[in-house]
């Protein structure tokens, strides 16, 4: 239970200097795993808090869950090479980014029936996806062409495609008309304007190597980067300026910001999931490192239940093959696993 002083509507700073207090009442542990199965890989998990349902990207297919049991509730196929989902709750639309085909699949969300599959002709491999409600547009962003592909989500058709500054990684819209996307291979930030559908700012992130994870602070506007050399970054959204430097696990691929509690998740490959404490002036203190499991790297966060979700798997190896220097690794059948990480 939460303490009585975080159900009061404080101003300002005010509030947010009582969040640590607040928010200190319970730490973090793994509450339930449940075994999905299924087959496939996997890459970006997207919430959908209407409906609580969980929407997983699964190689050739998306798998929904509910994760308040466990259930697998639905499928959506022909997605090939997925790796993520975008969700328009007020269209009853979601978008799937296909990086085998180069397209985008649309699918109504009440019914997970596909409904249209949209062609990326210039943007090669889409990788993570996003949604602005205010534009009513999706961007898929392409891994292999470097840029993004805009989609109209209303009319579901491509109306633009912009150049970016190398490898996009992770995106998060502001609510203002602006979405920022992490660039991997040249360790930078770019902000793009989604009514002129152009690049408005480029920003270098010292003591940042290939960023993944992104989070907002809307309110504070502040973005959240994750590191690959075990960094979490906190970036004024209005200046590109770093205002602090905090340390996580290693493998990064996803971040999440719960406003209500004023908490920073960062999802790490190496079994951690690194919880860091916001409060005001720019005062951010690690909290916890929650023991997760290995290979759970990308998260979906339940802002109303304070809830984690992540995935992963077990693996074979085997020794690599001529020429390679990784061990060759094999998903043990039946052994897809959903964690929830929440309160104590």
């Amino acid at each position: 239970m939460m303490p009585k002083t975080a159900k009061f509507r404080l101003p300002g700073l005010l509030a947010l200097a009582l969040l640590p207090l607040a928010a200190a009442a319970a730490d973090f542990q793994v509450l339930q795993r449940y075994t999905l199965g299924g087959e496939g890989g996997w890459d970006y998990l997207s919430y959908d808090a209407p409906s609580h349902r969980l929407f997983i990207a699964r190689g050739q297919h998306v798998q929904v869950v509910d994760p308040r049991t466990g259930g697998v509730v639905g499928d959506i196929p022909d997605t090939p090479g997925v790796h993520g989902i975008a969700l328009a709750p007020e269209l009853d639309k979601g978008f799937t980014s296909n990086g085998r085909d180069n397209s985008v699949s649309v699918f109504t969300a009440s019914s997970l029936k596909t409904t249209a599959k949209i062609a990326t002709p210039k943007g090669e491999n889409p990788d993570f996806i996003a949604y602005d409600e205010g534009t009513k547009q999706v961007l898929a962003f392409n891994g292999r062409s470097h840029d993004a592909s805009v989609i109209d989500a209303v009319g579901d058709k491509l109306v633009a495609t912009i150049a970016l500054a190398g490898k996009p990684e992770a995106a998060v819209v502001d609510g203002r008309g602006r979405m920022f996307i992490d660039i991997e291979d040249t360790n930078q930030l770019q902000a793009i304007d989604l009514k002129t559908r152009a690049v408005v700012a480029t920003w270098p992130l010292p003591g940042c190597d290939e960023p993944a994870g992104l989070a907002m602070d809307r309110a504070a506007r502040r973005l959240f980067v994750g590191c690959h050399n075990k960094a979490l970054l906190v970036v004024n959204a209005d200046t590109g300026k770093t205002v602090a430097q905090l340390p996580i696990g290693e493998g990064v691929d996803a971040n999440g910001f719960d406003a209500e509690r004023g908490l920073v998740f960062s999802s790490q490959g190496d079994g951690t999931l690194s919880v860091i404490q916001a409060a005001a002036a720019d005062r951010y203190t690690p909290r916890q490192t929650v023991a997760t499991a290995r290979g759970a790297r990308t998260m979906a966060l339940d802002a109303a239940q304070h809830r984690v979700y992540l995935v992963t798997a077990e693996f074979d190896e085997q020794p690599a093959a001529p020429g390679q220097t990784r061990p060759r690794r094999t998903m043990k059948p039946g052994s897809f696993t959903l964690l929830v990480v929440g309160e104590k």
